[in-house]
């Protein structure tokens, strides 16, 4: 089963309609938020996609751009990081990595961006509904898929994943990969008069790039 992700784009918003979407004036403020991140700050968001079929997406952008943000018991997000501010899978493809696969791309996209070093996101404890929840994640779900607690709150504390960790990890997995060809990689054998008389057999390279962090956790 090929599973990915792409760049959010209008049209696959509009294929996804999650259901927080499905409210007429609520829908219409989505696609203009998304717009204009578009057209002034860039890629905002990242769609996984299984077998070329739109499942999921995770939204992000600037702090400021994002009213609800400073109203959370936990604001305001650090200065060098953007906030993830949603993050939804269809039901039926929920619990088999694809939370985690949206993390990755969303790390990847923002990881060289000028003067962002971390995301941030209000995290949820519980189910209480007295504070403003549209930019609320389970908690749970963050710590699994690489946030930490940046400041504490009994019920919505705001969680941070440093994005220069997960660079050097990736740079480390690269750098291993490149010792690991390098140990294999066939060289010749001569025979004791100086006459060639095999090499080694080669070693098929895995197709594909190597993962920004990790497997997808089930």
């Amino acid at each position: 089963m090929t599973r990915t992700t792409v760049p959010l784009t209008l049209d696959l918003l509009a294929e996804l309609d999650p259901p927080c979407g499905r409210h007429g004036a609520r829908s219409r403020d989505r696609r203009l938020w998304v717009s204009e991140r578009l057209r002034e700050w860039g890629s905002c968001g990242r769609v996984a996609l299984v077998e070329g079929h739109p499942v999921g997406l995770v939204v992000y952008g600037p702090p400021e751009s994002i009213p609800e943000a400073r109203r959370q018991p936990t604001a305001p997000v650090s200065e060098d990081a953007v906030l993830m501010a949603a993050v939804w899978l269809d039901p039926e493809h929920r619990a088999g990595g694809l939370g985690r696969l949206l993390v990755q791309g969303m790390a990847a996209d923002l990881v060289h961006r000028p003067g962002v070093r971390a995301i941030e996101c209000f995290a949820r404890r519980g189910a209480d509904r007295s504070v403003h929840r549209e930019l609320l994640v389970p908690a749970g779900f963050l710590a699994r898929v690489g946030f930490r607690t940046q400041r504490q709150h009994p019920r919505v504390p705001r969680m941070r994943m440093d994005l220069r960790s997960t660079l050097t990890w990736r740079d480390e997995v690269g750098a291993t990969w490149e010792r690991l060809r390098e140990a294999v990689r066939p060289s010749p054998v001569t025979s004791p008069v100086g006459t060639r008389v095999g090499g080694g057999a080669g070693i098929r390279q895995a197709d594909g790039p190597v993962t920004l962090a990790g497997s997808p956790a089930r």
